[in-house]
């Protein structure tokens, strides 16, 4: 399966983007770069700078089509720039609308707030989210991983770095199931 990581041109968590992206890796996926921008990206380990890492693809050119999955890591300043930009905000809703599941850590529900498909849904998320996510018609709770399937759509949530193991392991159970769902 493609799986589409999509991340700002600077401000990603660097762990919650090479943690989940490896995890696709070694199960046999192939985890696609997204970015609103052509280059590189520059990952952080909180606030300080650490790798910079290849964009694949650019929002507005990639489409939820060529993918079975989304995944959104983290980072305060990831998804706040994603949800300033209008393409990686329909990118997201895209997978919504199609059906398929994404996966979101931390600080990424921001951008799944922003694009509005957070209505009716269970999710977890970074605590300091939790107001933006009901205030967005969705309930919060404080949960290693949630998987919510009240929509159009697999949601998989985390809230932060501590989780990655059991995040990994959700989603990629999830997004493998999906994708024998859409074959039958």
């Amino acid at each position: 399966m493609r799986i589409a990581f999509l991340t700002a041109p600077e401000g990603v968590e660097q762990v919650e983007l090479t943690d989940p992206w490896q995890a696709a890796v070694d199960a046999g996926h192939e985890p696609v770069l997204v970015s609103t921008k052509p280059g590189t990206i520059q990952a952080f380990h909180h606030l300080d700078k650490a790798e910079k890492f290849p964009v694949q693809e650019v929002v507005g050119e990639a489409s939820a089509d060529s993918f079975g999955g989304l995944v959104l890591p983290g980072g305060v300043a990831n998804p706040d720039y994603l949800r300033m930009n209008r393409k990686a905000v329909a990118f997201v809703r895209d997978f919504f609308e199609q059906g398929r599941p994404v996966a979101s850590i931390c600080h990424a529900a921001w951008t799944l707030v922003e694009a509005d498909v957070v209505r009716g849904r269970v999710l977890t998320s970074w605590p300091s989210l939790q107001t933006d996510i009901r205030n967005a018609g969705g309930t919060w709770v404080d949960e290693q991983v949630r998987i919510c399937d009240h929509g159009p759509n697999k949601l998989v949530t985390s809230r932060k770095p501590d989780d990655l193991k059991a995040f990994c392991e959700t989603f990629l159970e999830v997004f493998a199931r999906e994708s024998k769902e859409e074959v039958a």
